[in-house]
């Protein structure tokens, strides 16, 4: 033992720590830079969605444009030039702030606040249902008063002229949430340390989504590095050419468009078929290209359940089975509750894989066996025993703060120990090992409870407390802070940084980013009128989690009939079946996370790219072996890099004209 950890310190005697003036100095000129092409991309183009993916469109612009700038100052004057770990700082912070500009925090959190107020009628009975369990400090409006205060008109009406924006309103509410935001970050946090290793070191997952900036930003080898292979230009030429055209159609529609999206339900409009959920084709070369990285038992998998997903739509329908549909998601209730007994089964798994490293977890938390010198840890982002207490207390105030605002102790730790410990730590897994672009679930925690309760008897404060936390954490989980913690570390060995030192850029990034979206975020809406803006951001989600409340406190929903529970048990016999079977044969073609993704947002955009990839990936294999796969890996990349940049590009001109812009195929 002691001699692997004198080995992996000699090992590491040369990495750099990732804080220098230089690297802090640019990066909260960047993380500012990226907030507003968030922000104004997305809320006020409201077309191109460049900041909520897991590895966001923006960031890959921005980093061809720093590695420009690097170039052309480099050949001024050597000293100004980044170093890599530098400019890894920078991307670091870059990623934390883009996901926190968008779906990750503060697009669900900022319109949240508002909507109670600004879309209460005397139809849906809002007042009267939700009005008197709502605490006064957690909210810019009072709840002792009525609909449409100013605060709320102003926010999705604009302001009128000579009225100023009501700071002091939003001041004392965004403190509140910032304790329990900062509570629940710093539980992603402590748990993603505890993943690391595991995860990392031990399964040796692929993490696909860091490839890319990875080959972006290691010093050029003897064979010119990613950005000088003719290879990659020439995946980069694909999309390029392809949303090249779209744009300019945009602007002359004499120009051909080159089709992104292909709607299959509108090919199928007689019954059963019609009954399909949404079924469209999205031509996303980047999803291709990250995918392409991908095992093909692990391809055959996302895109074959989700096909699986379709035929029983149709297959229902034939036989006159109308089944209801999962609360505040896009699949069917049945299918859904499968995916939670699956869910159950892998972060089992997971677990029972882990038992070593969760013993050495353990070991080291409660400090059994005696302090050592050379602790196995000591290259972590943080110690084994400060993450393992650092989450436990995140936990247990978080769930103490929902209580202050009215929901019941035990509901909040059931709702966050859920959230925690199944959902997110899947919604990772299908980032750091099947490189999903987006992370999406089919379920939420209280969807669990239905199966052992019924919701309408939780009362007004538990239920008007869940519609808070539905809209901000559990539902639409993309830009999940999690895996960009997870990412992080992982890029930080390819740079050969040391992880502990990532601690203050993480901070950086993610307070920097608080500040310069938070203002934007208030700001936009009060100037221009949030009913102008993304419809989804602000009519949408918030809307929904608040209506789900409203028809469960008017006891519409009736309790969970007892099929969907017999449903979440063939989850579990069919997951249990696949892992069984994968632990027995090298040759067995299906992954669990096929299955716990098939009900998913995420695979309707994604199956068809999976599917791409996948045939490309058994040609590749078939006729030109690991070789040719290789030589293709940077085309591949490419395709990503050349999606990626023309999103910058087109976004660019919007921001200052309002140009029209191509749609991106992953909406």
């Amino acid at each position: 033992m002691q001699t692997a950890v004198n080995a992996a310190r000699s090992e590491r005697s040369d990495y750099r720590s990732a804080i220098s003036v230089r690297a802090v100095l640019v990066g909260l000129c960047m993380v500012a830079l990226t907030c507003a092409l968030v922000c104004y991309a997305e809320l006020v183009v409201a077309k191109i969605q460049i900041g909520f993916l897991q590895l966001p469109p923006v960031l890959v612009g921005m980093l061809v444009l720093l590695l420009l700038a690097r170039n052309v100052l480099t050949r001024w004057s050597a000293r100004l030039g980044l170093a890599a770990h530098e400019i890894f700082s920078i991307y670091v912070m870059m990623l934390l702030a883009s996901m926190v500009a968008s779906r990750g925090l503060l697009q669900k959190l900022i319109p949240l606040l508002v909507v109670p107020n600004y879309y209460a009628t005397p139809e849906n009975l809002w007042q009267s249902l939700f009005y008197e369990y709502i605490k006064e400090w957690a909210v810019p409006w009072d709840p002792s008063g009525g609909p449409k205060q100013p605060v709320s008109t102003g926010f999705y009406a604009s302001l009128q002229p000579g009225q100023r924006l009501p700071w002091q309103a939003w001041f004392g509410p965004l403190a509140a949430w910032g304790l329990f935001v900062a509570l629940m970050f710093g539980a992603y946090l402590c748990l993603a340390v505890l993943l690391r290793r595991q995860w990392v070191d031990n399964e040796k997952l692929s993490f696909p989504l860091v490839q890319l900036p990875l080959e972006m930003v290691k010093p050029a080898g003897s064979d010119g590095g990613f950005m000088s292979n003719r290879v990659t230009w020439w995946g980069f030429a694909i999309p390029a050419v392809v949303f090249g055209f779209n744009g300019l159609h945009q602007w002359y529609p004499s120009v051909p468009e080159i089709v992104t999206d292909i709607n299959l339900n509108d090919l199928a409009r007689t019954p059963p078929w019609s009954s399909m959920l949404f079924f469209h084709v999205f031509i996303s070369f980047a999803a291709i290209g990250f995918f392409y990285l991908l095992p093909t038992d692990l391809l055959f998998s996302l895109w074959f359940f989700f096909l699986l997903t379709r035929a029983a739509d149709v297959i229902g329908a034939a036989r006159g089975y109308e089944p209801e549909v999962m609360p505040m998601y896009g699949c069917l209730a049945y299918i859904g509750y499968q995916i939670i007994g699956c869910y159950v089964v892998m972060v089992g798994y997971m677990a029972w894989a882990a038992r070593p490293h969760i013993a050495r977890v353990w070991r080291a938390a409660f400090r059994l066996g005696g302090a050592s010198p050379s602790r196995v840890d000591e290259d972590e982002l943080l110690s084994y025993r400060t993450a393992f207490w650092g989450l436990v207390a995140s936990l247990l105030l978080a769930a103490g703060w929902l209580w202050a605002l009215g929901m019941a102790y035990w509901l909040a730790l059931f709702e966050l120990t859920i959230l925690l410990f199944i959902v997110a730590v899947v919604m990772a897994r299908s980032t750091c090992e099947s490189g999903m672009l987006m992370t999406e679930t089919s379920f939420r925690p209280i969807d669990i409870y239905r199966m052992m309760g019924d919701v309408r008897n939780l009362g007004g404060a538990n239920i008007t407390c869940l519609a808070f936390l539905d809209g901000l954490w559990m539902r639409d989980q993309r830009g999940l802070l999690l895996t960009g913690f997870l990412d992080s570390m992982k890029f930080a060995d390819g740079v050969r940084v040391r992880r502990r030192s990532l601690l203050g850029v993480i901070a950086l990034g993610i307070a920097a980013a608080v500040v310069f979206a938070g203002y934007l975020h208030i700001a936009l809406p009060y100037n221009l009128g949030a009913v102008q803006m993304y419809e989804y951001v602000y009519a949408g989600n918030p809307v929904w989690t608040f209506s789900d409340a409203a028809t469960v406190l008017n006891r519409a929903r009736p309790p969970l009939p007892w099929l969907y529970s017999l449903n979440f048990l063939i989850g579990i016999i069919v997951t249990l079946g696949i892992v069984i079977a994968r632990s027995r044969t090298l040759w067995f073609p299906i992954h669990p996370l096929g299955y716990a993704l098939c009900g998913t947002w995420t695979m309707m955009v994604f199956w068809f790219p999976c599917f791409a990839a996948w045939l490309a990936k058994v040609v590749i294999l078939r006729y030109g072996g690991m070789r040719l796969y290789s030589r293709a890996r940077p085309f591949f990349l490419g395709m990503v890099a050349g999606e990626f940049t023309m999103a910058v590009i087109w976004t660019a001109p919007s921001l200052f004209w309002r140009t029209p812009t191509p749609a991106f195929p992953w909406p």
